[in-house]
Formats: C-alpha cells, structure tokens, sequence
C-alpha cells in the first residue's frame, strides 16, 4: 500500500486529543464522537492520533463501519482501507489511524 498521501491530521482540536481515558466505554464516546470531525474533512485522507489505545482500537473497529454506512448514502464514495502506525512523540507513544483510498 503507499501512503505516500497527504494526511489531514485533526488531532489537536480538543483537550480530549492527548487524554487516555479511564474506562473502555469512555473511550468509545470519544472516539465515536469524532465521526463529524472526520466526515468533515473529507473522510478519505483523514488521520488521528492519539495516546490512548483504547480509542485508536476503537476507530480501527468504527472507521469501516461509518465508510458503509456512508457509501451506502453515496455510491460515488471511494472504498477505504484504515491504515496505522505508532511514534514516539516528544517521549510520548501516539497511536495513529487514518483512511485512505483503497488501492486495487
């Protein structure tokens, strides 16, 4: 796969961005919240970073699930593929998930 694609990172916006939650269901919320974030930046090409684990196994899980959800709204949507990474961050490990186009 080549993810040499630009990256629209929303990670940032909210204090919630750098915070590992207590529980798995706080979590959820979370990241389940974001879902407006990433359709509004287009969906395709859309990453977030984040400390906690828990809400990257989330959008991992989520993520195809909006894109059917979504395409079934609108065929023209390309099929996605969910792609992850972590890094170490000023000392710190991010867990990274983002969408990109699914290259056949």
């Amino acid at each position: 796969m080549n993810w040499a694609v630009s990256i629209k990172w929303i990670h940032g916006r909210y204090k919630e961005d750098s915070r590992v939650f207590d529980s798995k269901w706080e979590a959820e919320e979370w990241a389940d919240s974001l879902y407006p974030d990433i359709v509004g930046e287009g969906f395709v090409n859309v990453g977030y970073a984040t400390p906690d684990k828990k809400v990257a196994d989330f959008l991992m899980r989520q993520i195809p699930r909006w894109a059917e959800y979504l395409r079934t709204h609108n065929p023209s949507m390309p099929a996605v593929t969910v792609g992850t990474s972590t890094e170490m961050v000023d000392g710190l490990l991010l867990y990274k998930v983002w969408i990109a186009p699914e290259m056949n």
